[in-house]
């Protein structure tokens, strides 16, 4: 069964599942539909903005587009939740990714 579907899916059953939606969200992205993952990964983090992951997702996604100011400004704000839940890895990985695209 399609991943997509399978993931609506159980998201009927667990609606606002954040880890559901992220996954959904990539699922889109190996689809080629952007749009759709970038609304997913936004309303995961306008919803619960600690879900580190989906930071470093959306602003690669916004980076691949051309969107570097809006990139920048995601990878900056997810530094900033990485650094308020000692995610060390996460924040590091968010850090390299923003200085490719700010030095």
């Amino acid at each position: 069964m399609d991943r997509i579907v399978k993931l609506k899916e159980f998201l009927l059953q667990n609606p606002n599942d954040n880890f559901l939606e992220h996954a959904l969200a990539l699922e889109y992205i190996k689809a080629g539909d952007e749009e759709k993952a970038r609304n997913l990964f936004e309303t995961i983090l306008q919803r619960d903005p600690s879900y580190i992951g989906s930071y470093y997702h959306l602003a690669q996604l916004l980076e691949r587009n051309g969107l570097t100011s809006e990139a920048i400004s995601w990878y900056e704000k997810g530094m900033v939740a990485a650094k308020n839940a000692n995610d060390n890895h996460a924040f590091n990985e968010l850090r390299m990714a923003w200085e490719e695209l700010t030095l």
